[in-house]
């Protein structure tokens, strides 16, 4: 299996798969964000233009405020029609998967495309890839996998940059950098911002479409895990929980605890916050991190709640209840703060 890390190996053997007309399917995680189906869509844009037959499968849904993406409706949900997501992988040439890097993020669809003896291609951001494909462009430096498509396509075919794949590749970018305000956004990042711009889309429609459609409830619960907010003592972190109860009083649709976690870093003083979601269904609890500075929430997640993501981001889970979690949580911060002292 060959694993090239480069970007210029991976565009240059990347040319070489794409030369003729190939059946393909681009997968990203389960749950998938602004930037997992942003990059997707721009990709399946740029791969039908481009001649290739693509289909988009998501090992899930995804949230209400990205239904709105230019092509979203061609989108597969495994979830709800295993036996044609199989078959369309069974008969592909090349698989793309999209910030994702480990095929647990996409659960039993993680099998599927292991047992596939086709062509597989990871394009992700985040830390530590797993060695399942063929062909790998992987770069933590980067703030989003959209970033990395704008890459790939300005190598492959610039000319085929149009509206649909600009406003794709725009919504990943602004989601994945918290409105380009993370230490990850660069001066490289600005300069394909305007070059998607250059295509005419409307970016105050996008940011209008992703945050200001907000519903009642949505609201409710943001109160809800606000007022559950608690600082740990003696360390500059805190964290907000919602119960499943909380979640079903305020009629919890997936994507409404969308950044919910950066208001605890928005306090005065405050490196580290944390989310914790319980999902009595599934008998876990949902976490996510963020920090600020050398706080580095990926190897936190790591080592104590079976996750990972990026330095200043990250997700965990825990199987314990909430009460534990929370001890867990308490007792897992000091430790790691003092080992950075």
């Amino acid at each position: 299996m060959s694993k090239l890390i480069m970007e210029k190996s991976f565009i240059r053997e990347l040319k070489k798969t794409l030369n003729k007309t190939q059946n393909i399917v681009v997968i990203p995680h389960k749950n998938p964000d602004g930037d997992a189906l942003g990059s997707c869509l721009a990709l399946f844009h740029f791969l039908i233009k481009s001649g290739h037959n693509c289909n988009i499968i998501s090992p899930s849904n995804y949230p209400e405020f990205l239904n709105w993406l230019p092509g979203q409706k061609a989108i597969i949900k495994y979830s709800s029609n295993n036996s044609l997501c199989e078959k369309i992988i069974d008969q592909c040439d090349v698989i793309f998967t999209l910030d994702f890097n480990s095929l647990n993020r996409i659960d039993i669809l993680g099998d599927v495309v292991k047992k596939s003896s086709s062509i597989k291609v990871m394009i992700d951001h985040h830390e530590n890839p797993d060695n399942y494909a063929n062909l790998i462009y992987s770069n933590p430096k980067l703030g989003s996998t959209c970033e990395m498509i704008f890459n790939v396509i300005e190598e492959l075919d610039f000319s085929l940059l149009d509206k649909s794949i600009a406003i794709c590749i725009y919504t990943g970018i602004m989601t994945d950098s918290g409105s380009f305000r993370y230490p990850s956004t660069s001066s490289k990042t600005h300069l394909i911002i305007s070059k998607l711009l250059s295509t005419g889309i409307s970016h105050s429609s996008i940011y209008q479409n992703i945050y200001d459609i907000y519903s009642f409830d949505r609201i409710s619960l943001l109160a809800k895990a606000l007022s559950n907010i608690r600082k740990i003592e003696a360390l500059n972190a805190v964290y907000l929980t919602l119960t499943q109860d909380e979640l079903n009083e305020n009629n919890f649709n997936k994507g409404d605890s969308e950044g919910f976690v950066n208001y605890g870093l928005s306090i005065k003083g405050m490196i580290f916050s944390t989310i914790l979601i319980e999902h009595a269904k599934e008998k876990i609890i949902k976490m996510s991190f963020r920090s600020k500075g050398s706080f580095d929430v990926n190897k936190f997640a790591r080592k104590y709640f079976n996750g990972g993501g990026h330095v200043n981001a990250a997700g965990g889970i825990s199987y314990e209840n909430i009460n534990q979690t929370i001890l867990d949580l308490v007792n897992a911060t000091k430790k790691y703060s003092d080992q950075l002292i």
